[in-house]
């Protein structure tokens, strides 16, 4: 028997595919951003380090604030989400080496 699509969302479904286009299937794990001040941005940024989520995640969410931020013209906004970015790169490069030295 053929399970029936969720009530629930929007979105058409793709072929072959369980999942919804333009749904948040799973709103627990959404992380909110704000990008309407600077002091949001920051906000935002602290909390994307602190959340619990692999690096390519942190990294995409951060991208989608800067260029939200870039669209609406928040140059200093799309800056503080960039060095954002640029301190999650570094401090994950630092722990890939120390992992290497580890396992020498």
């Amino acid at each position: 028997m053929k399970k029936k699509d969720p009530k629930v969302g929007t979105g058409k479904k793709p072929k072959g595919s369980d999942r919804r286009l333009y749904t948040d299937e799973n709103p627990k794990d959404t992380v909110r951003i704000k990008f309407a001040t600077p002091t949001d941005a920051r906000k935002t940024v602290s909390k994307v380090k602190k959340v619990k989520k692999p690096f390519a995640r942190k990294i995409q969410i951060l991208t989608v604030g800067e260029q939200r931020a870039k669209v609406m013209g928040k140059t200093q906004v799309a800056n503080i989400f960039k060095k954002g970015k640029d301190s999650i790169r570094k401090k994950n490069s630092v722990q890939k080496k120390t992992n290497r030295k580890n396992k020498a």
